[in-house]
């Protein structure tokens, strides 16, 4: 017998935050995201309410939790992309095509209640929390950024009558054997000619003084026309300021500015965090702290978080300073390689800056859609 009921109690909260710790216990490619981060979704004050309604079910099978999901109303990206949808987010299951079932079955009748259209996903509030479901590179380590799922996924969503929207792309990128001595030596003559330079700042507080409200304008502007994209809501810039003590390293922030110190271009990498974070599940505990710590200090690996230009830098050539900057910090030896993370597969923008590098393209994701009314 299969029961889905809407999560209400805190019981059913706990249940629908641990369902998939326990579903994914000893998989060494799955990486939590941070249990207080995803504490957050049930509170009445989280910053996406202002924007957003959501629901969220669990579904039973013979009394046993065997699947969950999350429902988003997000009113912002209807109205900017001028839809009817509601987005799917946080699905899991087990290999079960009626327990999937009901659990879309739930949300699109709550979808149809809410005069929707159409339903979308994997897609969270913003294109800042992990979407996409991932249908290859299942034997690959996940980024502590983006969510990894078992293959059978897909079956159970297709089943389902949805069908494929969008594509993403993630590769591994290398150092080059030699850098471009022509991308060497036009970088200076770019950042010349258009007065501008590159910053180099002591600790991250420093960067976030300076520069965080640049910064998250500059997010906006740059990837405002990108799939399922929607701007900063009150609140969520200081959630990610506070995220970003923990997870930033210096070291990895390239920032350019023009003569008035403004911010005219940036590119950020993470340190990897996802061994240190599958130990505990995701719950920070003092051990996780000091493994993040020295994930932060001596990393293997770096996950490329978000290159951003201004429109009036666009097609100045000043992307190559940041791209540049990235080879160096990949041929210093101090990591192995770079995880892109999400690149749209026809963004040919981004995907042909990665042919200046050694890469491999070893990870898909998807985002389906169904149409639930006329």
């Amino acid at each position: 017998m299969i029961e889905v009921r809407e999560v209400r109690s805190y019981w059913d909260r706990r249940a629908f935050l641990n369902f998939p710790l326990k579903l994914y216990r000893n998989n060494p490619y799955f990486v939590p995201p941070l249990y207080i981060d995803e504490k957050k979704i049930f509170r009445k004050d989280y910053f996406y309410n202002k924007t957003s309604e959501s629901v969220f079910f669990l579904a039973f099978k013979d009394g046993k939790v065997s699947g969950r999901i999350s429902g988003i109303l997000q009113k912002a990206a209807n109205e900017k992309w001028n839809q009817r949808r509601v987005r799917f987010t946080r699905f899991d299951c087990i290999d079960d095509v009626e327990v999937a079932k009901a659990l879309f079955d739930a949300l699109e009748n709550w979808a149809r209640d809410k005069g929707m259209r159409e339903v979308v996903g994997p897609l969270g509030y913003s294109d800042m929390e992990r979407e996409g479901l991932l249908i290859e590179g299942f034997d690959e380590l996940s980024t502590f950024e983006e969510q990894y799922n078992h293959p059978y996924y897909q079956k159970l969503i297709e089943a389902q009558g949805y069908q494929k929207e969008v594509d993403w792309v993630e590769r591994k990128i290398y150092a080059p054997k030699e850098i471009d001595p022509r991308i060497e030596r036009i970088v200076p003559l770019i950042m010349k000619r258009e007065k501008l330079r590159l910053v180099q700042c002591d600790s991250t507080q420093e960067i976030l003084d300076r520069y965080a409200d640049q910064f998250f304008d500059l997010v906006d502007e740059t990837y405002k026309d990108l799939y399922g994209t929607v701007p900063f809501v009150e609140g969520q810039r200081e959630d990610i300021v506070s995220g970003f003590k923990l997870l930033l390293s210096p070291y990895y922030i390239r920032l350019i500015v023009d003569s008035e110190d403004r911010l005219a271009a940036f590119g950020i990498c993470f340190p990897s965090i996802s061994k240190a974070v599958q130990k505990s599940n995701g719950h920070l505990t003092i051990p996780t702290i000091f493994r993040i710590l020295k994930a932060k200090k001596n990393p293997e690996i770096i996950d490329l978080g978000l290159i951003g230009v201004t429109e009036k830098y666009r097609n100045s050539g000043v992307s190559w300073a940041i791209l540049l900057e990235i080879m160096k910090m990949l041929k210093s030896g101090k990591v192995e390689y770079c995880e892109t993370n999400l690149n749209l597969k026809d963004n040919l923008s981004i995907q042909n800056n990665w042919d200046r590098f050694e890469n491999k393209l070893h990870k898909r994701r998807r985002a389906f859609i169904k149409k639930i009314a006329d």
